[in-house]
């Protein structure tokens, strides 16, 4: 996956995609800053899923917005966030969306999300 924005720094020798999705009502700031010499900042809306490539070792920080503030709500360590890279997945998160859509999911196929 090429991250153009923000590219992991050189040296790092191992990456992996990661996916957060905001189940919150309100817009999120989630950010990283364990890692020397990378700035990764994003604002996810209501709803939205993040998929982004990191290393392993790395804490999303994920600050919820209140009126004129931002708490960090929440950290995440990285290798919770590793997205599979594989067919399998792929139909399974398109599955997801369009089980959340109203359509009905494939028998058999059990969808789980992340709180």
């Amino acid at each position: 996956m090429a991250q153009i924005i923000d590219p992991l720094p050189s040296d790092s020798s191992d990456s992996i995609v990661c996916c957060y999705r905001n189940v919150t009502s309100k817009i999120q700031v989630a950010r990283i800053t364990n890692i020397p010499n990378w700035y990764f900042e994003r604002v996810i809306f209501p709803g939205q899923h993040l998929v982004f490539e990191s290393t392993p070792e790395a804490q999303l920080e994920i600050h919820t917005g209140m009126m004129a503030s931002a708490i960090l709500s929440d950290t995440i360590p990285c290798y919770r966030l590793r997205v599979e890279q594989s067919v399998s997945a792929s139909s399974q998160f398109i599955q997801s969306q369009n089980y959340q859509e109203g359509e009905a999911a494939s028998p058999g196929v059990a969808i789980h999300q992340a709180s």
